[in-house]
């Protein structure tokens, strides 16, 4: 994973500007106004701090749709060189209106960087250590804050003061860093280049990532994830290993609804038979509809997302462990049953098979009278010449199947069911399912046997005109336009029930970050510590009242980088719900303590000890939750389709309650006093705390295309107005 985990980091020097840009300006502020008269002028010198934001909230707006046309890599490169330009501009700035220009070039850089460094660290990280490589972005932010403010402490004690131009300008030196990494580097999403279908670049850039040839089942799930999914259902099956020809055809003849798995080794194949009896997933569904059309009203409030996500990881067996591992075989005793096999040629646009226009059937597709293509096996089990499977039975109303590992514990795998139609021509269409081992027992089955759930949805791979066997679809060999049509297609798709669930989990999970206080407890960490009487004592070893305050906030961003490397390591074992589940209190108590503090009178010292220590933890548990994971999740749940747009949405929602509680904060202070302000961000922690446990899903480990399925098949489960009535 070295190939993810370096680009990963790459990408994240991006968060490292904009931190650095934050301190940087908030440092060189006390600067600026004295130079330009600004202590009489109090909305310009807002506007000098503003500007960057606004600008980051214009960009937010184009960036996401911009993205879904152009690439992620383009936008890191062109919010790169926005960087570099407002870094030079600002470091020339003869008036105020010029550095106004430049902190809104600047802020456009933020704007792209803070919206797309997430999508495209989720869109090149493998799954089971996705969360800890988007939790970089969080660390190298407050990494770049913790640098700026070292950097301005030490110009601090020049003679004669420090050059503001230059403490600004400075930004444009890391940028030529992060502009030649991007530019020499960074590849671009292979998820992005799948959904262009530019499959020999999409393929090169995975084998780099993961470092090793072998990225069929990768690729296959990504070509899998730019379906709609509206139709995903869950089907139940038990797998293990095929019967002789005789007993087959007996099975065959009697219908039976049995998937044909084919192994990567000489004579091997196995079955998936199709049971009805309950799953944990299956269970978990049942569960959630009926507990949302008639349960109580929590029950009716919780997500079924939630029920859904919530059961795979509490009681399917082997996923910490796989996770951890990296393993990608979750059927231990179907051996190679699972493994990953070569596929037989080269898989790129160039080979695909024209598309078939007289085709009127989407769904079901006319069979010759050859036997099913296999797909994705070895060449020592498949006859390429024919490409017909060996040792299996092909008769009847037999299902066939390919299965291969895609992350996380679960199997990418096609069914291929065939039946006579009343014509009498034969028929067949081709399902997608992404099966993941369950813990309930096979009713009367051997322990070679396993139980396993699939999300069973129609395949983008092989679609319209395509036998399976055949390895890219037509959409492969005439890429999707970026027409008008295509672009309004694209926001219609935004009311996809899924993808509308979806997006207001990352929508209202934004909001409830920006209102949960943490713009004014740092609006009020220079007062805690100088009552705490942290001021004084540098004071006292002879630091000017700007240098203590900078050094002061130096420290405060210290403290957080610890918290941030633990919320690194704990993101993929304990998972983001948790963390928001277990962290959201913690900030409630700090901030009741602060509450306390002011308002009761008590001793200075224990006021000072109160206060310093809820900041203290305030901020270390909000870098380890609810700072970064709102990103992070917002960068999983979409599908690629629109994960730009959705990206977008969110982000610039994100950015409008920055500015709400920015500028909302000293009115808030006038009128209801420091306490009240606690008070009313402990309220928005209480609403998160409920928001989060009965809508935010657990996504630790899932492949991003699972992820959509769950909220598409949510969606299903969630009872009609209608039906409520």
């Amino acid at each position: 994973m070295q190939g993810a985990v370096l680009v990963a980091i790459a990408a994240a020097i991006g968060n490292l500007l904009q931190g650095w840009d934050n301190a940087t300006i908030a440092g060189a502020v006390l600067y600026i106004k004295r130079e330009f008269r600004l202590e009489t002028q109090p909305a310009v010198e807002g506007l000098v701090v503003a500007t960057s934001l606004m600008g980051a909230t214009v960009i937010t707006t184009f960036s996401g749709p911009v993205s879904d046309s152009v690439g992620r890599r383009p936008m890191l490169i062109a919010s790169s060189l926005l960087y570099f330009a407002g870094g030079l501009v600002m470091l020339w700035s003869p008036t105020v209106e010029v550095l106004l220009l430049a902190r809104l070039v600047d802020g456009f850089g933020v704007g792209l960087a803070v919206t797309l460094v997430p999508v495209y660290i989720s869109e090149t990280a493998p799954p089971e250590i996705r969360g800890l490589l988007n939790t970089l972005p969080q660390f190298t932010g407050s990494l770049g804050m913790f640098f700026s403010y070292c950097m301005i402490f030490y110009m601090t004690l020049a003679a004669g003061g420090p050059s503001w131009r230059l403490m600004l300008g400075v930004l444009s030196v890391p940028s030529l860093a992060y502009l030649a990494l991007t530019v020499l580097y960074l590849p671009e999403s292979p998820r992005w280049l799948v959904s262009k279908g530019r499959m020999k670049e999409a393929r090169a850039v995975l084998q780099m990532l993961r470092g090793r040839d072998d990225v069929a089942g990768e690729m296959a799930l990504l070509v899998e994830g730019l379906g709609s999914g509206g139709d995903t259902v869950i089907e139940e099956y038990v797998l293990g290993p095929a019967e002789d020809q005789e007993q087959q055809q007996q099975q065959d003849q009697q219908q039976q609804q049995v998937v044909t798995l084919y192994g990567p080794e000489q004579g091997l194949s196995w079955v998936a038979q199709q049971v009805q009896q309950g799953s944990v997933l299956g269970s978990a569904l049942e569960l959630a509809t009926s507990s949302s059309r008639q349960g109580s009203m929590y029950e009716q409030l919780k997500d079924p997302v939630v029920t859904l996500l919530g059961s795979v990881h509490d009681k399917m067996p082997g996923d910490a462990a796989a996770a951890a591992a990296g393993s990608s075989t979750l059927f231990p005793n179907l051996g190679s049953m699972l493994s990953v096999a070569e596929r037989p040629g080269d898989w790129d646009e160039e080979s695909a098979l024209p598309p078939d226009e007289d085709e009127e059937d989407e769904e079901e597709e006319y069979l010759s009278d050859d036997p099913l293509h296999a797909p994705l096996l070895s060449r020592q089990s498949t006859d390429v010449e024919t490409n017909k499977p060996q040792n299996s039975s092909m008769t009847g109303a037999g299902e066939t199947a390919s299965t291969m590992g895609i992350g996380g514990g679960w199997q990418l795998a096609w069914k291929w069911t065939e039946k006579v139609g009343p014509d009498g021509v034969k028929r067949g269409a081709v399902k997608r399912m992404y099966l993941h081992e369950d813990d309930s027992s096979s009713s009367g089955a051997g322990p070679e046997y396993v139980h396993a759930a699939a999300l069973v949805s129609r395949s983008m791979l092989y679609t319209k005109g395509v036998m399976i066997g055949q390895s890219p679809t037509p959409a492969f060999e005439n890429p999707p336009d970026t027409t008008t049509n295509k672009q309004e297609a694209r926001w219609r798709e935004l009311l996809e029930p899924g993808v509308r669930r979806a997006l207001l989990c990352g929508v209202m999970i934004q909001i409830l970050q920006q209102f949960s206080g943490i713009n004014g407890v740092l609006y009020y960490t220079p007062q805690i510590l100088d009552q705490a009487g942290v001021s004084v004592l540098l004071s006292s070893l002879g630091l000017s009242a700007d240098s203590t305050s900078i050094l002061i906030s130096g420290l405060t961003t210290l403290l957080m980088l610890p918290s941030i490397g633990l919320a690194m390591r704990l993101m993929d074992v304990s998972g983001r719900r948790s963390l928001l589940l277990w962290t959201i209190p913690v900030l409630i108590a700090a901030l009741l303590v602060l509450i306390v503090a002011n308002v009761v009178s008590m001793p200075t010292t224990l006021h000072a000890a109160l206060s310093t220590g809820s900041v203290i933890v305030y901020f270390c548990c909000f870098v380890m939750g609810f700072g970064p994971i709102p990103n992070i999740l917002c960068a999983e749940i979409f599908p690629t389709r629109v994960r730009g747009l959705c990206i977008a949405i969110c982000s610039l929602t994100f950015w409008l309650g920055d500015i709400a509680v920015t500028y909302s904060l000293p009115v808030m202070l006038s009128s209801v006093g420091l306490a009240g302000v606690f008070g009313f961000y402990a309220v928005v922690c209480c609403l998160a705390l409920v928001f989060v446990y009965v809508k935010v899903p657990e996504t630790k480990g899932f492949p991003l295309e699972v992820i959509i399925e769950f909220f598409n098949i949510g969606a299903k489960a969630t009872p009609t107005t209608e039906h409520r009535t």
